[in-house]
């Protein structure tokens, strides 16, 4: 016979009136047991007293002006096991041959190295006939993102005369530059300075006085603010000081780290050479609130990426001579002219990435703070959960004792 189980799960239903630390309990909330499942500490927050998002050195946690509190989780990761299944391969001429799959493979354009490396190049075995193209390498992820905190870990990207590689996102949904377009790597010929550009809509500016490292791309006369993309519009761009940001001096020191954040806090890009690459990024706890100042950085308050900017897939490619490096071409002190030069297969051995990652991290609100002084703060529906729980797999137990 059934006794009256009111009385026994009565202490179960009566909850907390206001947050209460529970050390190292169960009863965090479930993006709690998320975090220390994915290897995030997390500490007490910090506010910068201007207001802006902060972290002490040993947390993960970003806190906004607005007093919450966020961190990155990982979403999607791309290397050896899985790069080339998660992108598709685009072909076409321009006047670059880009290649299918097949063909990237067939002609050893695309592989797996013998270390584990993701491996894209340019053709570089076969002599062409004056007017012929070049084959290329470009790809598009499957995945289409809204946001995110994108980090690429890459020993080379692609330089040399008559070479423009990039890396980069791009809204697909929309008629370019619908959408918008957001250049993380980008660069021609031997040029040593990595330029991150932005093309968009028409409204969308660059705010001179926001915070980054870099110089402003010049117009004529003026540094060009406005981001409008367009057959003569350029959009907006920011120039690295670092001479390992791109080109020779890149691949010599090993490469590096490339890192895009694009939230509702703007969209911002760090780079570092192989011997600064932050300790978070290697331990897969990124944060980049505890990084220097991004190189390059487009504020909210003059373009908002929520309107700007959406539907987004990863690009990879490497353009032989095109808009950009052809055009440049007779100034850029390469030999010869920009077709001739992609006659010899021996001028683009240096036009390869070699990729050991791709990250995508998600940002993740976060509903209570674990630290080492206070332990957890959980909400109180968090409670009324496990107490559920706790009905179901503890009740059965005590019946078996009437």
């Amino acid at each position: 016979m059934l006794h009256d189980l009111t009385p026994l799960l009565l202490p179960l239903l009566v909850l907390p009136t206001q947050a209460t630390a529970y050390p190292n309990s169960l009863f965090a909330p479930l993006t709690e047991r998320e975090t220390r499942g994915s290897r995030l500490s997390i500490g007490k927050r910090q506010t910068n007293s201007n207001g802006s998002s902060s972290s002490s050195p040993s947390n993960n946690v970003t806190t906004t002006p607005n007093e919450s509190d966020f961190l990155w989780i990982i979403q999607d990761t791309y290397d050896a096991t899985n790069f080339f299944q998660e992108f598709s391969f685009f072909n076409g001429s321009d006047p670059t041959h880009y290649v299918d799959h097949d063909t990237a493979f067939a002609h050893n354009l695309s592989y797996i190295s013998y270390d584990g490396k993701v491996v894209m190049k340019g053709d570089d075995t076969n002599w062409l006939a004056e007017g012929q193209y070049r084959e290329s390498v470009r790809v598009s992820s499957n995945t289409i993102y809204n946001g995110g905190l994108f980090i690429l870990d890459t020993d080379r990207a692609p330089w040399g005369c008559g070479v423009w590689p990039a890396f980069w996102t791009f809204g697909v949904e929309e008629t370019w530059p619908g959408g918008g377009e957001i250049d993380i790597i980008e660069g021609v010929h031997d040029n040593e300075h990595n330029q991150v550009t932005w093309h968009t809509n028409p409204g969308c500016t660059l705010n001179p006085s926001a915070n980054f490292t870099g110089s402003i791309v010049k117009g004529s006369p003026s540094p060009n603010l406005d981001c409008t993309g367009g057959p003569t519009q350029p959009g907006c761009g920011i120039t690295e000081w670092s001479q390992a940001s791109y080109g020779p001096t890149f691949d010599a020191q090993g490469g590096g780290v490339f890192a895009m954040k694009w939230d509702e806090d703007g969209i911002a890009v760090w780079s570092f050479y192989r011997v600064a690459i932050p300790q978070d990024i290697q331990d897969g706890t990124p944060n980049p609130a505890n990084w220097p100042t991004p190189v390059a950085a487009l504020a909210p308050t003059t373009c908002d990426p929520a309107t700007y900017f959406s539907n987004h897939s990863i690009i990879f490619d490497i353009t032989f001579c095109g808009d950009w490096a052809g055009n440049s071409y007779a100034t850029s002190g390469c030999p010869g002219t920009c077709n001739d030069r992609l006659i010899d297969p021996s001028n683009f051995v240096n036009a390869s990435w070699d990729i050991n990652w791709l990250k995508v991290y998600r940002r993740q609100t976060v509903k209570g703070v674990v630290s080492s002084a206070t332990g957890l703060h959980a909400e109180p529906r968090s409670f009324a959960l496990l107490a559920l729980a706790a009905a179901f797999f503890v009740v059965p137990g005590w019946l078996a004792m009437f």
